[in-house]
């Protein structure tokens, strides 16, 4: 079986670099990847996948289905693009390497009695997607759900952070800078307050809570009092029971500002929350295997533990369905994501190599949870008791 999803790899081999390059040359932003999504959908439609677009009422989103079996295999392909930046994170990768993944897992799909879907989830890097798509019920009959994403070292389990959105808007009154400066209430003077009570209280903040920041408006001219300034903030920590936690400090840092000065400010969360990974650790341990067989070069555990990373939506999926998100080392040289240089390395050799080598680890993942008997029954007990808590809450609702 294992050889037959490896052949299945080579065969669609140069679809599926053809489909990362073609991503990566197109980028395009957050609920805005039309072009993207349709090249994922399209190429599965093509090899016998039942493909519906729009789902979770998001037009760049999309389900693609073979086999229908009790156990549902979910695959997430994401390929939004970085404002500017194009594909510095990477998502070309991510999306030829779920597509791949449900294209192998397709040979075996009867064998193993399962329904492979691959899902396309837009908008990771801002907005959320996966998370409209949970609230909208895409995800609850899922039995695991997998993805990996580039990254300049491998990791089988990184540890993503819980995040967060806080854009402030303060709120004063222009007048004269020179004339009547008295008159004016500076809004500008608002931001600098809070930022720089962000800035001390960073010393004293929890290990793996962070703020970066932002100031998205700040003024029109120099000699006007400026009336209205506004800013976003990211916070970061380790779960979202510490984000909460991190948010109600750094709400007194803005009241800062606004006490400071004598400007009024409101604050809102333009995305939802993004929760911590949980990776589900068997299915870790089953990648981790797979990943060794490949030849990837893999790092200790103790390692990965250490790494730093970033945050994603998928967190929340997987606080929900059994999950796992390793990251595939691509040469980049000291290029991290989120750079120019980065996205030029996810078109390189090595970016293609971890295309197939992602879509077959996730695939032998996949079907060895699906062929172990005692996994399956676990995997499948989750699914029915989340199912169960699921109807209950809405009845009571």
């Amino acid at each position: 079986m294992g050889e037959r999803c490896r052949s299945a790899i080579e065969n669609w081999a140069e679809d599926l670099r053809e489909l990362s390059h073609a991503i990566h040359a197109d980028p395009e932003t957050a609920f805005d990847e039309h072009r993207a999504a349709a090249r994922c959908a399209d190429l599965l439609q093509a090899s016998g996948f039942r493909v519906q677009r729009g789902v979770g009422g998001l037009a760049t989103a999309f389900s693609a289905e073979y086999g229908s079996g009790p156990f549902v295999v979910v695959f997430c392909a994401e390929y939004d693009a970085l404002p500017e930046m194009g594909h510095a994170c990477g998502h070309n990768v991510i999306a030829a390497v779920g597509v791949g993944a449900g294209l192998a897992l397709r040979d075996v799909a009867d064998e193993l009695g399962i329904t492979v879907r691959v899902l396309g989830t837009p908008a990771e890097e801002s907005g959320g997607g996966k998370l409209v798509m949970l609230a909208a019920g895409v995800f609850d009959d899922a039995s695991i759900c997998l993805m990996a994403h580039p990254a300049p070292e491998e990791n089988c389990a990184p540890r993503s952070l819980a995040v967060m959105d806080i854009e402030v808007t303060y709120h004063g009154r222009a007048s004269h800078a020179a004339y009547a400066p008295h008159a004016g209430i500076n809004a500008a003077d608002a931001v600098t307050v809070a930022q720089v009570a962000i800035g001390l209280a960073r010393q004293h903040l929890k290990p793996r809570q962070m703020v970066h920041g932002i100031v998205t408006e700040g003024g029109k001219l120099p000699n006007i009092v400026p009336e209205r300034t506004r800013a976003l903030f990211l916070l970061r920590a380790s779960d979202l029971e510490d984000l909460r936690d991190l948010q109600n400090r750094i709400m007194g840092c803005i009241q800062a500002g606004a006490s400071a000065t004598g400007c009024t400010f409101t604050v809102a969360e333009p995305t939802p929350a993004y929760a911590e990974l949980t990776h589900d650790s068997w299915l870790v341990y089953a990648y981790r295997c797979a990943a060794r067989a490949l030849g990837r070069p893999l790092l200790s555990e103790q390692a990965e533990a250490e790494m730093p990373t970033g945050s994603t939506d998928m967190g929340n999926v997987s606080r929900v369905v059994p999950s796992i998100h390793p990251t595939l080392s691509i040469d980049s040289g000291a290029a991290v994501n989120h750079q120019p240089e980065f996205a030029a390395a996810c078109v390189s050799d090595s970016a293609d190599r971890a295309v197939l080598d992602g879509a077959l680890g996730l695939c032998w993942t996949a079907a060895a949870a699906a062929a172990d008997v005692d996994q399956r029954a676990r995997l499948d007990q989750a699914r029915t008791d989340r199912l169960r808590e699921h109807r209950r809450s809405t009845d009571k609702g």
